[in-house]
């Protein structure tokens, strides 16, 4: 079945009791049990719930995963993953994380007792260098956020193997439209559905996928046990966005494509990080693991805060807000908004300056939202 078929049909049979196309939304918290002990496969919501399941079973079929697991947020979905560590455990992970990521990592996690490690995401000799003997996992986003650089995944699933430790990878901006980790040897990948799969501003929800079966065991207990669960109506949802991301994905390629070259050519930027652009130094790997280049942009203003700050007020159709994936242009400022959580000595090393601005480019007409990025940086040239 090809990945278009996919979208729309695995794990989304029609029901079998009414025949409904659509997975039905099973609201309810509990089951009915024919005897003590003899259940009809379902027995209490949060350990188990069919919408639940129907998204679970398309996404581990969309990342070519034997298993799939739906949470309540994203976070909830990463959580899941590091719990499989104990106490003393090691990390290496990428540099370029969104900032949530790296709370968790810092202030939540560190007090357990894990001990974590930063590589140059775009480097993959410096995770291999960063390895320890404790090392249990390896922990990359590609494309990373907020600054769009590329990890080579093969290169670093052949470092994990080689070390025994578990590679994790965040295919959150790329998607299983536009890359599949798992085939380049990923022992599990892990998103926020929020953005776009769910791909329309209206739900929150985490997804992790893995073929490694103590892996999924481990995590199943976790989800069962914290309860950390999206509700049948965000799987629904989810489901429903899930449908068009084929269709949506190219959209928002082909726009930020656009704008990407726009930009680039603007006196007022100073630097475009979008790795469809040759001179993106992550191009020649992104073109070799990945279909398509997704829909995020960044780029980084001359006039640093200032002129970030007059340029996202000036935007008429790109709105000012957190997130990203949606069907709508987004525009955001990562240093006091997706990343404000990293210190600010460690922001600007890591490249997140006062001039960074991030935009999410939605599937709107390319000419409108052109038109709306040029007023703005046109008003700041004026400025200046």
């Amino acid at each position: 079945m090809k990945f278009e078929t996919k979208l729309i049909h695995a794990g989304q049979e029609p029901d079998k009791q009414t025949g409904a196309v659509i997975v039905p939304v099973y609201q309810t918290s509990t089951y009915k049990q024919d005897a003590i002990g003899k259940t009809r496969g379902w027995e209490y919501s949060r350990t188990g719930n069919p919408t639940r399941k129907a998204l679970e079973d398309c996404i581990a079929a969309l990342e070519g995963a034997k298993y799939g697991l739906a949470f309540a947020s994203g976070l909830a979905a990463e959580t899941a993953v590091l719990n499989i560590l104990k106490t003393g455990d090691h990390i290496v992970a990428g540099d370029g994380l969104y900032g949530g990521t790296y709370r968790l990592f810092e202030k939540v996690f560190k007090k357990w007792g894990l001990k974590i490690s930063y590589a140059d995401s775009a480097n993959p000799p410096a995770f291999k260098k960063a390895l320890k003997k404790n090392t249990k996992l390896i922990w990359i986003e590609t494309p990373t956020n907020p600054l769009l650089a590329v990890t080579d995944i093969r290169k670093i699933a052949d470092t994990a193997k080689n070390s025994k430790a578990f590679l994790v990878v965040d295919n959150t901006f790329a998607t299983p439209h536009f890359q599949r980790p798992m085939e380049l040897g990923a022992d599990a990948v892990v998103h926020s559905s929020t953005k776009y799969l769910g791909g329309h501003s209206d739900v929150i929800g985490g997804l992790v996928v893995t073929s490694n079966t103590k892996l999924y065991e481990s995590m199943k207990f976790y989800q069962n046990a914290l309860g950390a669960v999206p509700g049948p109506w965000d799987a629904w949802l989810v489901l429903r966005g899930i449908k068009t991301l084929a269709v949506r994905m190219k959209a928002h390629e082909t726009n930020a494509n656009i704008a990407a070259v726009f930009l680039k050519k603007h006196n007022a930027v100073k630097k475009v990080y979008y790795p469809g652009l040759k001179e993106h130094e992550g191009y020649e790997t992104a073109r070799k693991q990945m279909s398509g280049f997704a829909g995020m942009i960044s780029f980084e203003l001359k006039g640093r805060f200032k002129a970030a700050d007059a340029f996202l007020k000036n935007l008429k159709v790109f709105t000012l807000a957190e997130s990203l994936g949606g069907v709508e242009s987004l525009a955001c400022y990562p240093a006091t908004m997706t990343h404000a959580e990293i210190p600010e000595k460690e922001r600007i090393k890591r490249g997140i300056t006062e001039g960074l601005v991030r935009l999410s480019v939605g599937i709107e007409n390319p000419d409108d939202l052109i038109s709306d990025l040029k007023q703005s940086l046109s008003k700041l040239l004026r400025q200046a």
